[in-house]
């Protein structure tokens, strides 16, 4: 099998917010860089390109531009071997090892599915900017159905189900609320036709992550605009024509959204580290995958112990991917030191020009809240390029109405000779 060394020494397994940023502050040190894309995704504006108020391609960043001095792989990994330090990776050409002297995970996570009768078959994920771009061609191509459809049926093509309450359950539901809304200037036929929206979660109220006070007020918002929110509520069942909630209530829906949370990519079960009950690498204080000198992990595939917050391990956001990448080159780079990070606040937007921000000493709401979100978004983007399309595609959005096109041939291209 053919090997490679790692540029620099340093090898990454995923590009993702973690391991890309790991990569950039590395500098000129160089890494190498082992991803299935060739791009990372800016998780917080993925809502807004599911709704069309951002083009997706300005929600990525592609990993050659973010970091220059590194060199990126495309594959998976599919083992490692610790005494030789040496990962397998599967590419397009086949398998290939890469010798490395330090090795960073950052593998990322996946959606934490539930066995739930008609989940897998009628479930919609929303994890990434497939899953994105999927779900708005599906809400537009249910306008389409409910235009064609006799009146009782149009009722199950117009409802809308989420399930889990948290950021992105959120955000999806509100920004895609305002697509639907805008799109039904272009359905007269839809006129006086109810619309519903439904929001489950199991917790006792939605975003639970945020200040309680923050938390009531999003829902009072969700609430004013119509939309149902069943909360302390599981989903017990889903088929093509309606979903059962544990309290009992029936939903007539041909749209069934999963955002109930995410765990650790399964793929870390494999590599032989120390797991926690879930399944998340276990690492020390300066990031040290236990009982292991040279690998290191960070972001949603680690358990990260954080000074800051004794006893509690750094949730998957972000925020905090973005801290500990930035502690974990210095650490890789001889300026080590534990890591400690207290959170700056928390925001979310519920839709056009509503949203909430709690930011040390200040609670915001409303529009206030709305533009501190996109401000703080916008600050953490990486590359200027990338700020200045997504600041054009919110002018844009100002002046101009949403596109409606369905784009779901995309992916899906005919082959030669087919009719």
């Amino acid at each position: 099998m053919t090997e490679r060394t790692a540029r620099g020494g340093t090898l990454i397994a995923g590009g993702g917010f973690a391991g890309a940023y790991v990569a950039r502050y590395l500098g000129e040190r160089g890494a190498t860089i082992v991803s299935r894309e060739n791009f990372m995704l800016f998780t917080p504006l993925l809502p807004e390109a599911a709704s069309g108020t951002l083009e997706p391609r300005h929600v990525v960043v592609p990993l050659r531009l973010m970091c220059p001095h590194s060199e990126l792989l495309l594959g998976s990994i599919t083992g490692l071997n610790t005494e030789e330090r040496k990962v397998t990776v599967d590419s397009a050409d086949g398998p290939f090892q890469v010798v490395y002297e330090r090795l960073v995970l950052s593998l990322g996570s996946i959606a934490r599915t539930l066995p739930i009768p008609g989940l897998a078959e009628h479930g919609l994920g929303f994890k990434d900017l497939a899953d994105a771009i999927a779900l708005r061609n599906h809400v537009l191509g249910q306008l389409e159905a409910a235009s064609a459809a006799v009146a009782e049926s149009a009722v199950r093509h117009l409802t809308f189900v989420f399930v889990g309450a948290g950021y992105a359950g959120v955000e999806a539901l509100a920004e895609l609320s305002d697509l639907v809304s805008d799109a039904m200037r272009y359905y007269p036929e839809l006129n006086g036709r109810p619309r519903r929206w439904v929001l489950v979660d199991a917790a006792p109220k939605i975003l639970p992550e945020i200040p309680s006070r923050l938390g009531d007020y999003a829902a009072e918002q969700l609430t004013k605009r119509g939309i149902e929110i069943h909360v302390g509520t599981t989903l017990e069942s889903i088929d093509s024509e309606s979903a059962l909630l544990s309290n009992g209530t029936r939903i007539p829906t041909a749209t069934l959204v999963w955002t109930a949370g995410v765990r650790a990519n399964p793929l870390l079960a494999q590599l032989g580290l120390p797991l926690d009950d879930r399944h998340r690498v276990r690492v020390d204080k300066m990031l040290r995958v236990e009982g292991h000198e040279y690998i290191w992990a960070l972001g949603d595939c680690a358990a990260v112990p954080n000074l800051a917050s004794p006893g509690l391990p750094d949730p998957p956001t972000s925020q905090h991917a973005l801290r500990q990448a930035r502690r974990l080159a210095k650490n890789l780079t001889g300026d080590a030191q534990p890591y400690r990070y207290r959170t700056l606040g928390q925001v979310a937007t519920l839709g056009r020009y509503k949203g909430i921000a709690a930011v040390p000493g200040l609670r915001l709401t409303g529009f206030l809240g709305w533009f501190v979100t996109r401000t703080y978004h916008l600050f953490q983007l990486p590359l200027f390029s990338r700020k200045l399309r997504v600041v054009v595609d919110w002018t844009v959005a100002l002046f101009f109405q949403r596109d409606i096109v369905e784009l779901g041939m995309l992916g899906h291209p005919r082959g030669l000779g087919d009719e």
